[in-house]
């Protein structure tokens, strides 16, 4: 985890300037608007568990935690422990040994999430885009539960996508991936932008809140990312929760309308579909829907989207037929076109205009220094 940056003095937003204001703050701290939800608890008691094994949660999850705001007047919506957790089945720490960010997962040991998970984190290939496993702890509570200790990955899309350049990197990595797990006879099931993660650190060298992401990690200061060209930024599928490892020479059609894609259009809890097949379409109805339907010059992924999205599974391709695709139609993409900006379909003309105008300006400024190099 990098060190947060120290600023000398609280902003004006942080502080409680009036004596209604303060009182009215102790108030709602004394009738426990700020107390820990019961999905919050669940973690509380784990706490001291997880810190014998080198994992420190946050302040808020000490059992004895008292609010840092009582007593003075700091705007408790600006003091880091009255940051709610959003997934109570994730939860943030940090290594005791090095402060590194690290994402604890609770998960019920039915079933093959963790099987696939430590499947595909013994597995060294620069396909592989599933997220690895650090280490598994039981549940001390839970027979069960067990925990899994994974990165802290940040959403593929916060912050958004700005250049053609970002989106063909998350292709590149994206189709890889697919490729990687159906290779070993993985179907994952639930592919979707909630299931694809970053890991963002060279985005945010000072780093930033594990959940109020647009902040310091004190949650106090708004913190703006680099830009994502050049800083080696690396995609990752997460949440095998619903994944199914086909045995080979096993059929690998199953039933179930599950996933968070309600669009995939053979999902059926009575008639067999292929659960690979299933992946490439959520995939591909991803790349349209995050890219093709918000911007105007993102055409070059409509020959890899309309095959993997039709509506009859037999007419899509494969995975790897997919990658290899894309990989044709690449080749053919002018570099200069990487640095371009996105623009957006809902952009007004006017401000088309402007911003298009810019851009070229800032390419004319880029070949200018390739040149006297």
């Amino acid at each position: 985890m990098s060190a947060p940056v120290k600023h000398k003095r609280l902003p004006n937003h942080a502080v409680l300037h009036d004596d209604e204001s303060m009182d009215r703050c102790a108030r709602l701290t004394r009738e426990g608007f700020y107390n820990l939800l019961p999905k919050e608890v669940f973690w509380q008691a784990r706490y001291h568990y997880l810190k014998d094994h080198g994992y420190l949660l946050r302040p808020r999850y000490d059992p004895a935690w008292k609010p840092s705001w009582v007593g003075t007047n700091r705007n408790p919506k600006f003091c880091e422990d009255s940051i709610l957790l959003i997934d109570y089945q994730v939860m943030d720490a940090a290594k005791v040994f090095d402060q590194e960010l690290v994402a604890i997962k609770s998960f019920l040991t039915e079933g093959q999430e963790l099987h696939i998970a430590q499947f595909f984190t013994a597995i060294r290939d620069p396909m592989n885009h599933c997220v690895p496993v650090h280490e598994i702890l039981r549940d001390p509570y839970d027979p069960g539960f067990a925990l899994m200790v994974m990165p802290y990955l940040r959403p593929c899309n916060d912050p958004e996508f700005s250049t053609i350049g970002d989106i063909i990197e998350f292709v590149d990595q994206t189709l890889e991936g697919l490729v990687f797990m159906h290779k070993h006879d993985v179907a994952h099931r639930d592919v979707a932008v909630a299931n694809i993660m970053m890991d963002a650190k060279s985005l945010y060298p000072t780093g930033h809140h594990p959940i109020r992401l647009g902040y310091t990690s004190d949650g106090m200061y708004p913190v703006s990312p680099l830009p994502r060209a050049g800083r080696g930024v690396r995609y990752f599928y997460i949440d095998f929760g619903l994944s199914l490892q086909i045995p080979k020479g096993a059929s690998s059609l199953v039933i179930g309308d599950v996933g968070r894609n309600a669009d995939v259009p053979e999902l059926s809890d009575d008639v067999p579909y292929d659960a690979f097949k299933v992946d490439v379409f959520a995939l591909g109805d991803l790349y349209s829907k995050e890219f093709e339907g918000k911007y105007s010059n993102v055409e070059f992924l409509l020959p890899i989207i309309e095959p993997m999205t039709q509506q009859q599974p037999a007419a899509r391709p494969t995975a790897e037929q997919a990658l290899r695709e894309w990989e044709k139609r690449r080749v053919d993409i002018q570099d200069s076109l990487y640095r371009w900006r996105l623009g957006p379909k809902s952009e007004p003309t006017l401000e088309r205009v402007v911003n298009d105008t810019v851009a070229v300006a800032w390419e004319g400024v880029y070949r200018l220094k390739q040149f006297v190099k």
